[in-house]
């Protein structure tokens, strides 16, 4: 493993790139919203943490007490995502940084770190083969699926908020809660707004733009959740084709 990690902060913020949606220019705009998300983040002490290359290569963390996520517990740091992608897989790339994500956590003098995950691997969430080999533990399950997996200092464990349990809402008609915190979703909500208002497709936006709603989401929450006819479907970021597959439409 070669090269070295760098944070994002607000000296650099402006000329580094955001790795995750790096030399693709549909989501530029989505970009500029980002960052000017984890400006207001990083004196609450989010984290941006990536390789020092043009790749996508990064951790993204913060204080769980801060982080935008239907997920409560005392003094734990969330890993909002971990990605290694390309050629810069099997690497040891995933390894160091969650290495220092846990050295981190240590410093400030944590009870442990948390993420979310699932049995069975989905788009946009940890795989938990991989946690469970750093010794990430499940702490808590809803739908016998999502899982909150942490890896505790002191025996003490994090936990879903009550409302998530819920994983229905009253809303019938495609109902998407998105957060700021992604880059991607400034195009995928212009995708989605679009097919939606061509096809007479009934759409409900919320937009997540507090701590306070990001912790009272009515579902599993990373910064997307998709509901229709009031059940919950999932995670994962659509642009116009996922959700024609999803709606079968």
């Amino acid at each position: 493993m070669e090269g070295k990690f760098i944070n994002i902060t607000l000296d650099n913020i402006e000329q580094e790139h955001l790795c995750c949606a790096i030399g693709d220019k549909k989501h530029a705009a989505g970009v500029d919203v980002k960052k000017q998300w984890m400006k207001e983040r990083l004196n609450e002490g989010h984290v941006f943490r990536r390789l020092d290359e043009k790749g996508k290569i990064f951790i993204e963390y913060a204080p769980l007490e801060k982080a935008w996520v239907p997920v409560i517990g005392d003094n734990y740091l969330y890993i909002y995502c971990l990605w290694v992608a390309g050629s810069f897989k099997g690497k040891g790339y995933g390894k160091a940084l969650m290495d220092d994500c846990i050295e981190d956590a240590h410093t400030q003098g944590k009870s442990g770190i948390c993420i979310i995950s699932s049995r069975k691997k989905k788009p946009y969430l940890s795989d938990k083969k991989f946690l469970s080999k750093v010794g990430f533990e499940t702490v808590d399950v809803i739908q016998d699926d999502y899982e909150l997996m942490a890896l505790s200092f002191d025996g003490t464990k994090p936990a879903f908020q009550e409302t998530a349990r819920r994983m229905k809402i009253d809303q019938q008609e495609l109902t998407i809660y998105y957060g700021k915190q992604c880059p991607y979703h400034v195009n995928c909500i212009m995708q989605i707004t679009n097919y939606c208002e061509a096809n007479q497709i009934p759409l409900h936006l919320h937009c997540i733009d507090s701590l306070q709603k990001a912790k009272s989401e009515p579902g599993i929450f990373n910064n997307w959740a998709v509901f229709y006819h009031g059940e919950f479907l999932g995670v994962q970021l659509m642009n116009e084709n996922i959700l024609k597959k999803t709606l079968g439409v």
